[in-house]
C-alpha cells in the first residue's frame, strides 16, 4: 500500500507548484512600454505624481480620469487601456484620502496584483505617490497574495508572466523592508493555501511532513520532530489515535520548535487540527460538500506556515507549531459512535459521534504541548463547527479565551491583521454540556452553541495556569467570493494574524 500511495505523491509531483505569478519587486522609475496602477485619493490633486511618472503621463492620467469618470472612491477601479501617449494602459485604484492603515494598503495591493495579472505588458508599475516605505512593503505584500490562484491541476492555465513593479523614491530601501518580514508572510500565506487546495489522494499526514520539512530546510533555529503511531501509543494519545484507525494512511504529531530569542523563554505554542481529509468516519457526512474536507486541515497548515514565516524573517520569539494530522475515514477498525478512548491526559471521551473528530486529535495536542513545552501563551486553530459559520458567516472567525486581556489582545491583532475576529462565550454551562453519562466527557450530542461546546470541549484539557485562545476559522477558511487579497477558494486565514500576534508583547 505504500508503494501504491507513493506512486500517487509522484505522479502528482509532476504537475508542479500553483501556477506562476508576476514577480514583485520596487523601482525608482516607471519605464514607457509599462503598465501603469495609479492609487488616486483624490482626482482634483494629482501634482504629486508629476514628480514620478512625468507630465505627458500625468496629462494621460487626466484624460483617464475624466474619460472614464473615476470618482476615487475606496477600491473602485477604472482602467484607460488605449489612447495614451505615455503608457499604452493605465488602471485607476482609490484609495482612502487618510489612509494610513497597512490593511488598507494591503488591499490596494491587492487589487494591484488583480490588475496586473490580465495585464499583457511584460511590466506592470504601481504608482502611490502618498505612500510611505512601509505602507509600499504592505501593498507589495497585498499583491502578492492577491494574485494567487491554484491551477495547478488546470492543463490550459497561463501563468501570470512578467514583473509587478512598486515605485518608490528608495528602491532599495523599500524592497529591504518589504523582504525582512513580508515576502516571507505572503509566502506562508500562499503556501497555506496550496495546501488547502491539495486533493486528499495527494495530501494525507505522511504528505503534509514532507512537505513542511522541505519548507524547512536551511532554515536556521528550527528543530522537527514526529510522532508516529508507535510513538504516540506510548505516550497514550488515544484520541488521535482512535480518529486515524480508520485509514490506511496512519496518523502524525509533527512538532517544530522554532528558537530566535533566548533559549530560557517560555514558547508561545500553536496547536493545527490536521485532518487531511473528513468523511465525518462511521457517522458519514453527506456527499453534499464533502468535497471540502480536503481543507479540514487548514489549522495544522496555518500554524506551520506562521511559523517558517516567523523563523525566516528570524523574529526574536520563541514558537511552537503542533500539527495533529490524521484522516478520518470509515473502516471495519474504525472509531464507533458509543466508543470511549482515553486520551494523552488521562481523561476519558465517549464518542457520541465520529464527526466530531477534531476537538479529539486537539485534545492530545494541546495536553502534548502543556506538558512538554509549559507555553507562555497556546493558541490553537481549527475548522472545528459549522455553528461558528452560522453564527459569523465568513467575515469573522469565531474567537473564545478564559482571559479577558488575551481576548482583548487577539481582536486587535486581528484587526490590525486583515484578518478578523469575534469573541463567542465561554460559559460554565458549556462544561456541564459535555459532561458524559460513562466517561469523564462526550464529543458531541451536547446542544448548542455547537461553537462554544466544542471550545469548552478543548478547554478542558488546557489547565488552569495555561494562557490559552481557541480559534474556530471553519466560517473562513474557504471563501466563496474573491477579495482584494483573498481568492475565491482557499484563505490561508491565520498565517497574518498568528505571525503579528507572536511580534506583539504579551500581557
Amino acid at each position: 500500500m505504500r508503494s501504491f500511495l507513493g506512486a500517487i505523491a509522484l505522479v502528482a509531483a509532476t504537475f508542479g507548484n500553483a501556477l506562476a505569478q508576476r514577480s514583485v519587486d520596487f523601482a525608482e522609475t516607471a519605464q514607457a512600454d509599462d503598465a501603469l496602477i495609479v492609487a488616486v485619493s483624490d482626482v482634483e490633486n494629482l501634482s504629486g505624481l508629476s514628480a514620478i511618472i512625468g507630465d505627458a503621463a500625468l496629462e494621460d492620467v487626466r484624460r483617464a480620469i475624466e474619460a472614464s469618470g473615476f470618482k476615487a472612491n475606496a477600491g473602485k477601479t477604472a482602467s484607460f487601456l488605449s489612447g495614451a501617449e505615455s503608457f499604452g494602459e493605465i488602471h485607476l485604484v482609490g484609495v482612502k484620502a487618510d489612509g494610513t492603515a497597512l490593511r488598507d494598503w494591503e488591499d490596494f495591493g491587492g487589487r494591484a496584483g488583480k490588475l496586473a495579472k490580465k495585464s499583457k505588458a511584460s511590466r506592470v508599475a504601481v504608482v502611490a505617490p502618498d505612500a510611505n516605505q512601509g505602507q509600499l512593503a504592505a501593498a507589495a505584500f497585498g499583491a502578492k497574495i492577491g494574485q494567487y490562484s491554484f491551477d495547478k491541476y488546470k492543463s490550459k492555465a497561463k501563468p501570470a508572466e512578467g514583473e509587478l513593479a512598486f515605485i518608490a523614491q528608495d528602491a532599495e530601501a523599500a524592497r529591504s523592508v518589504f523582504d525582512a518580514r513580508r515576502r516571507h508572510l505572503a509566502e506562508a500565506v500562499i503556501w497555506a493555501r496550496n495546501m488547502q487546495s491539495e486533493p486528499a489522494n495527494v495530501l494525507y499526514p505522511e504528505e503534509f511532513v514532507r512537505r513542511a520539512r522541505a519548507e524547512f530546510r536551511g532554515v536556521r533555529n528550527i528543530s522537527i520532530s514526529v510522532l508516529d503511531v508507535a510513538a504516540m501509543d506510548r505516550m497514550g494519545m488515544g484520541a488521535i489515535l482512535g480518529v486515524g484507525r480508520g485509514s490506511v494512511r496512519p496518523p502524525r504529531m509533527m512538532i517544530i520548535e522554532y528558537k530566535g530569542a533566548d533559549g530560557q523563554e517560555a514558547p508561545i505554542v500553536f496547536a493545527g487540527k490536521g485532518i487531511t481529509f473528513d468523511t465525518g468516519g462511521i457517522s458519514l457526512k453527506r456527499n453534499d460538500g464533502m468535497w471540502a474536507m480536503k481543507s479540514d486541515m487548514t489549522g495544522a497548515a496555518v500554524v506551520t506556515a506562521a511559523t517558517f514565516a516567523l523563523a525566516k524573517s528570524g523574529a526574536p520569539v520563541n514558537i511552537v507549531a503542533i500539527a495533529a494530522l490524521a484522516e478520518n475515514m470509515p473502516a471495519g477498525n474504525a472509531l464507533r459512535p458509543g466508543d470511549v478512548l482515553r486520551t494523552m491526559s488521562g481523561k476519558t471521551v465517549e464518542i457520541m459521534s465520529t464527526d466530531a473528530e477534531g476537538r479529539l486529535v486537539l485534545s492530545d495536542a494541546v495536553w502534548y504541548a502543556q506538558e512538554r513545552f509549559a507555553p507562555r501563551l497556546l493558541v490553537d486553530v481549527a475548522t472545528l463547527t459549522g455553528s461558528v459559520g452560522r453564527a459569523l458567516g465568513d467575515e469573522y472567525a469565531g474567537l473564545f479565551a478564559r482571559d479577558d486581556a488575551i481576548a482583548e489582545q487577539m481582536l486587535a491583532v486581528g484587526e490590525a491583521a486583515g484578518e478578523d475576529l469575534w469573541r463567542l462565550p465561554l460559559h460554565p454551562n458549556h462544561d456541564k454540556q459535555i459532561k458524559s453519562v460513562i466517561a469523564d466527557i462526550k464529543n458531541a450530542n451536547t446542544g448548542a452553541p455547537g461553537a462554544s461546546t466544542g471550545a469548552a470541549f478543548i478547554g478542558s484539557f488546557i489547565k488552569e495556569e495555561t494562557p490559552w485562545a481557541h480559534l474556530d476559522i471553519a466560517g473562513v477558511d474557504w471563501q466563496t467570493e474573491a477579495t482584494p487579497t483573498v481568492p475565491k477558494g482557499a484563505s490561508g486565514f491565520g498565517v497574518r494574524l498568528l505571525e503579528r500576534m507572536a511580534r506583539e508583547p504579551q500581557n
